[in-house]
C-alpha cells in the first residue's frame, strides 16, 4: 500500500487525487494550513494523516514539523496547492510576489527537502502540478507565470540530482481547470465564469495518476493537458 503526501487535498485537482488514491485504499498524508483545516481534511478522508503547515510561510515549515510526526514512507509528494493574484507589473506589489512566489515554489522546494530522504529509501516519485502559465506567460501573468517557471526549474533539477536514486519527478501542466481559483481568476480578469468551458479536475487527476502507476521502466517527465472543447 502507497503512501501519498499531499498538498491542495482540500479542493480542486488535489481533492480529486486524493478522492482516487483514498478510494483504492492509498494511505494519504494531507498537508494543511491550519489545525481547523486538518480537521477538515480528516473528516473528508476517514484514515488519513494530516500534518498542519502553512505553505504561505515556508520559513516556519520546519518548526511545524519538528512538533509533529513525519510518515516512515513516502512513495509520492504531489505539490497541487497554488495560489494565483493577478497584476500589471507596474501595479504588483512585493507583498503580491511573495504570496505567489511562497506558496507555488518556496514552499515545495521546502517540503521535498523534507521528505527527499524517506522518497529516497521508496525509490518514490514527486509530482509538481503546475500550470500553462510555467510554459508561456502572458499580460498580467508576471507574478503567477514567474512562480510556475520557477516550479519547472526545481522539478527539472531535483529529476537529474535524485535519478540516481530511484525518485521519479514529472510536471503536470494542466490548462484552465474548473475550480475555485479558476473562479478567481475570472473574476480578477472580469469575466463571466462557466467551468462547463473548462477542464475537469477529474481529468487531470486521472493524468497523475496514471503517472504514479507507471511500470518502473518508465517515467513522464512533463506532462501537458489542455481543455477539449
Amino acid at each position: 500500500m502507497a503512501t501519498h503526501v499531499i498538498t491542495g487535498a482540500g479542493s480542486g485537482i488535489g481533492a480529486a487525487v486524493a478522492r482516487r488514491l483514498h478510494a483504492r485504499g492509498d494511505d494519504l498524508v494531507l498537508l494543511a494550513r491550519d489545525a481547523g483545516r486538518a480537521k477538515e481534511l480528516a473528516a473528508d478522508f476517514p484514515g488519513a494523516r494530516t500534518l498542519v503547515g502553512d505553505l504561505a510561510d515556508p520559513d516556519r515549515l520546519s518548526w511545524a514539523f519538528s512538533h509533529q510526526t513525519l510518515p516512515d514512507r513516502v512513495d509520492s509528494l504531489l505539490h497541487i496547492a497554488g495560489v494565483v493574484d493577478l497584476g500589471a507589473v507596474g501595479e504588483l506589489t512585493p507583498k503580491t510576489w511573495h504570496s505567489q512566489l511562497n506558496v507555488n515554489l518556496i514552499a515545495p522546494a521546502e517540503l521535498t527537502r523534507h521528505f527527499l530522504p524517506q522518497l529516497r529509501v521508496a525509490q518514490g516519485h514527486v509530482v509538481f502540478v503546475n500550470s500553462g502559465a510555467g510554459l508561456s506567460a502572458h499580460a498580467d501573468w508576471s507574478a503567477y507565470a514567474a512562480s510556475k517557471h520557477g516550479l519547472k526549474a526545481l522539478a527539472d533539477a531535483l529529476r537529474q540530482e535524485e535519478h540516481a536514486n530511484g525518485v521519479r519527478v514529472t510536471s503536470v501542466y494542466p490548462g484552465r481547470t474548473a475550480s475555485p481559483m479558476q473562479a478567481k481568476v475570472h473574476q480578477q480578469e472580469g469575466k463571466q465564469y462557466d467551468p462547463a468551458r473548462w477542464i475537469d479536475p477529474e481529468s487531470v487527476a486521472t493524468t497523475i495518476v496514471m503517472c504514479l502507476d507507471l511500470p518502473r521502466d518508465a517515467e513522464v517527465n512533463d506532462l501537458t493537458v489542455r481543455p477539449g472543447r
